[in-house]
Formats: structure tokens, sequence, C-alpha cells
């Protein structure tokens, strides 16, 4: 998937656990663990501003675009 999910990053850059951030956040430790490994397939704006709010970041920090480069589909189009 091109959409690559640097939480992890993040949360060492701030020293806070995942833990931290779930009670910061108010959302469970599961759901956070599912964002923070790649394997979530939508996350709210609501929940994406409070995680930018708690780790004082731009969204820019956590969530990255890759080109795939076997993605069939141009961007020219």
């Amino acid at each position: 998937m091109p959409i690559i999910v640097n939480l992890d990053v993040m949360l060492a850059r701030r020293k806070m656990t995942l833990s931290a951030l779930a009670e910061t956040v108010n959302i469970t430790l599961a759901n956070l663990s599912i964002l923070k490994s790649g394997r979530a397939k939508a996350v709210r704006f609501s929940t994406l501003a409070a995680i930018c709010q708690a780790l004082d970041c731009q969204p820019a920090d956590i969530l990255e675009h890759r080109h795939d480069p076997r993605d069939l589909r141009s961007v020219e189009d």
C-alpha cells in the first residue's frame, strides 16, 4: 500500500507510549495499534486531528505517500 504510517516515529520523537497516546486521544489501544501497524483501512479526520494535537505535529508527519512503481494506473491520465 502506498500510504505509510509513521506513528511509531512520532511517538519516539515525543517520547510517548502508544498507551499514553490512546488515553490522551480517547481511542482504544487496539484501534491505535491497527493504525500504527499500517493495517487500518481508514482514519477519521477527527481522530487524525486529535493525534496531531497530542503529538504536536502535522498529518504529513504521520502519513506519507510513496509511489508504487508496480501500480499500473498512470497518474498522467
